[in-house]
């Protein structure tokens, strides 16, 4: 009690007791969840009671053991969760396991819907024909469609579908409206997008434009039907793996930037170590390693379905012994690592014992060389002698068919005795030129079995003694080693734990091995975070683009949490802005994923998304118009991003009316503006010059105008690729329209058309003839009619008119 009445007494101010209308809505505040995974991306979308929201999260890479979507479930804790009846055994047991945990909330219940539920078709129907309360009622079918691509990703079939089985799960149940009439309906009202609280929210379209993956028709006609290959990506230079694990884990990185600092630093942390010069050789040790790490998953599911391969057990021994490598080497270097000591723990002595099993048992040349499984001498003494009787049964029977030719007729020249599996000993006669029909083919004392090439081949009585005394050895010793092998698998599988470790931890190892070699012969730097808002960065530089160009500009990033926050970026076309946009982007990218950066130094602040407008995606098979499509990307950013976030747009508004892009361009940069420093780090280029030509902006330390330096040398424009601070006001466009190629006489009429509207002048026509011209085919047309001798009577007037007068008449005209 003591304890209490301190407690009470600390307390200038002791907190009232809830309403009751409050603790009514507290307790049932809930959320329910649909949840789908097919090919290895799942999708989520969940109701919350307690604000009447659809919360979404579009199609998301994850790993078999469903990692990603355990933190989900953790930090939504769904009261029920539905899905198809139809899945795979992974999402099966993960929702098994779910179902018997006990949570502070209590259990969760699985509800199984038919897969027709979750249908693609059917799930969109079901989206579109329902009634929102936010959406306007004189909306027609087509502004509704738009308005709700505006808000839902209709790009992920996945999320799609598990939304539609959640419309159908809550239509059902009638949840939160169980009392009310059946006409009423489960409110919804609004669609908000769910981010992990660690992850950074990133669009599918930003991962297009920044190129962080990029898929190309394979080259080889033998793989057209297999699919794609990786093109020139962020991903495509990263990828130094030497595994198939560490490639796969690197994709999901890439998909999965994280804000969580304390991952990023120890993924930096091994980067850094990798990259100190005293430790090359520790990396070639490691990489030659890495590159026997094989497909061990594949090879235990084959062991648990007995269809283990030769080739498996050589892949299984060669990543066991060189797991063990891995782990010896790591135990040699600093445990001040967290991956190295984890590597140096997990890489348990079973490993060994794994290593030693095999090398003991299989014999491996013995294997190639029968294409099966054959176990090594002095494993099994019952083998080692049925192999031994096997090994001499050849002199063995030389010896039994000369017997045998002893009691065979003298028109017999030759015989052999012959050991076929499953069939045992044979006797083998050559035909005889009179031997022609079946019944020419009986010997006494012999049992005639069949003719194959030429030779008859019968049971004695001697080859029944062989069958009884050494049996069918090669069937005998076969079935000997499938047990073994049986037995052999079963030990491995209960050490299986180790083999999983293995894959998972070398992942990391080969991920970060492959980002420090791309760090080091490219001359990135370690970026350093920080929670201020802002990023700092001295000669960034594009990843992409500078493998491509014999030289490459570098520049500067600097962005503050009070100051310049919006950088409007003007210059001419082809001078490198969209560029600037797209490097500043991936550096951020490349920091949130763990990785080195191209830059000389580097901070980086909080991010919590990158949002872009950029590159207008295609457009034809989701039915609306480029400029709706850019609209929806500026919508995103509009909607969605705080004061953490990265928003890069290139060109808004050029797809419509300049006067109408210019001011929605200037209203969307007037919205950030006036949230003062809660807005987001915007960066926009532009060649609306008439933004502050016209002073639509107002002037404050938020704005910071920057443009890319070029230079005039007489005729030709000279591109420095370097920014500064300022505002270019000439878009050198005929400059641009020459080196792209266009006639001389086109640029040169629309230099004189744009410097006629700049001017105020009439624009005049060019097929126009001048007043001289139309004198003198008058004057023509007059003299015609002059020698045209009217009492002659052979002339003939209509022709005269049609052929003679109306054509010059129509060109003077």
């Amino acid at each position: 009690m003591s304890g209490g009445m301190s407690a009470t007494s600390a307390t200038s101010c002791p907190l009232p007791p809830p309403l009751a209308s409050e603790q009514e809505e507290q307790e049932c505040s809930e959320t329910h969840m649909s949840v789908l995974w097919y090919a290895g991306e799942f999708a989520v979308t969940y109701y919350d009671t307690e604000d009447c929201s659809v919360y979404f999260m579009p199609d998301t890479p994850d790993s078999e053991g469903l990692e990603l979507l355990q933190k989900v479930t953790g930090e939504v804790h769904p009261k029920c969760i539905v899905t198809s009846a139809k899945q795979d055994q992974n999402i099966a047991n993960f929702l098994t396991s779910l179902a018997d945990s006990d949570s502070n909330k209590g259990k969760i219940e699985i509800v199984l819907f038919p897969n027709i539920d979750f249908g693609l078709e059917v799930s969109k129907q079901r989206i579109l024909s329902r009634q929102f309360p936010f959406i306007p009622s004189h909306m027609t079918a087509t502004e509704k469609i738009l308005y709700l691509s505006s808000v839902i990703p209709f790009e992920s079939p996945l999320m799609i579908r598990a939304l539609g089985g959640l419309l159908k799960y809550l239509d059902r149940r009638r949840v939160g409206v169980e009392l009310e009439e059946s006409s009423i309906a489960v409110p919804v009202l609004a669609f908000r997008k769910f981010v992990l609280s660690e992850t950074v929210n990133i669009d599918q379209d930003t991962y297009c434009v920044l190129q962080i993956f990029k898929s190309d028709i394979h080259p080889s006609v033998y793989k057209l039907s297999s699919g794609l290959k990786e093109g020139f990506s962020l991903y495509g230079i990263l990828n130094r793996c030497r595994c198939k694990w560490g490639e796969k884990l690197l994709r999901l990185w890439l998909t999965r930037p994280t804000r969580n600092l304390t991952e990023l630093n120890k993924r930096l942390d091994v980067i850094h170590f990798f990259l100190l010069a005293q430790n090359h050789e520790t990396v070639l040790t490691l990489q030659d390693c890495l590159r026997n790490i094989k497909n061990v998953p594949l090879i235990l599911k084959r062991m648990t379905l007995s269809h283990t391969k030769v080739s498996d057990w050589q892949a299984l021994y060669k990543t066991v012994c060189s797991a063990l490598c891995l782990r010896d080497t790591c135990r040699s270097l600093p445990h001040s690592i967290e991956l190295f000591q984890i590597i140096s723990r997990v890489f348990t002595d079973d490993l060994q014992y794994i290593a030693s099993l095999i090398s003991k048992v299989v014999d491996f040349e013995g294997s190639l060389s029968q294409n099966r499984f054959t176990v090594r001498p002095n494993v099994d003494p019952t083998i080692d002698e049925k192999k031994r009787r096997l090994m001499g049964l050849s002199d063995f029977l030389t010896e039994v068919a000369q017997k045998e030719l002893e009691t065979l007729d003298n028109h017999i020249p030759s015989c052999c005795v012959i050991y076929i599996p499953l069939i045992g000993f044979l006797l083998s006669i050559p035909r005889l030129p009179s031997m022609v029909d079946k019944s020419d083919f009986e010997i006494e004392g012999l049992d005639f079995m069949f003719l194959s090439e030429d030779k008859l081949h019968y049971r004695s009585a001697r080859t029944k003694e062989l069958d009884s005394l050494l049996g069918d050895l090669h069937c005998e010793i076969r079935d000997q080693e499938t047990l073994i092998m049986h037995q052999l698998q079963t030990k491995i599988l209960e050490r299986s734990e180790v083999l999983n470790n293995v894959i998972e931890y070398t992942a990391h190892l080969d991920v970060l091995l492959a980002l420090a070699v791309m760090a080091r012969e490219n001359s990135y730097c370690r970026p350093r975070f920080t929670q201020r808002h802002g990023f700092h960065i001295k000669d960034g530089r594009h990843p992409l683009m500078e493998l491509c160009a014999k030289t490459f500009v570098a520049n500067p990033v600097n962005s503050g949490e009070a100051t310049r926050r919006i950088k409007i970026i003007t210059g001419p076309n082809s001078s490198g802005k969209s560029i600037y946009l797209k490097q500043v982007g991936l550096i951020i990218f490349m920091a949130l994923i763990g990785s080195y950066v191209p830059a000389a130094e580097a901070e980086i602040g909080a991010i919590d998304g990158i949002y872009t407008r950029i590159h207008t995606r295609e457009s034809v098979s989701v039915g609306l118009s480029t400029f709706m499509i850019d609209l929806n990307q500026v919508a995103k950013a509009v909607n969605n991003a705080t004061e953490r976030s990265l928003v890069l747009i290139d060109e808004f508004g050029k797809g419509t009316n300049t006067l109408d892009g210019l001011a929605l361009l200037a209203a969307v940069l007037k919205y950030w503006i006036n949230q003062g420093t809660q807005c987001p780090q915007v960066f926009v280029s532009t060649n609306f010059h008439s933004l502050m030509q016209l002073e639509l902006l107002p002037d404050t330390p938020l704005l910071e105008y920057l443009a890319m330096e070029t230079h005039q040398d007489g005729d030709e424009l000279v591109f420095f690729y370097q920014i500064k601070q300022g505002v270019s006001t000439v878009s050198h466009a005929a400059n641009i329209a020459a080196l792209a190629g266009m006639p001389a006489k086109i640029i040169e009429r629309g230099v004189e058309v744009s410097e006629l509207i700049r001017n105020g002048k009439a624009i005049k026509r060019i097929d126009h003839p001048s007043k001289g011209d139309q004198m003198e085919k008058c004057k023509a047309v007059v003299e015609k009619f002059l020698s045209l001798d009217l009492d002659d009577p052979n002339v003939n007037l209509e022709e005269f008119m049609h052929k003679e007068v109306l054509p010059s008449a129509a060109s003077i005209l």
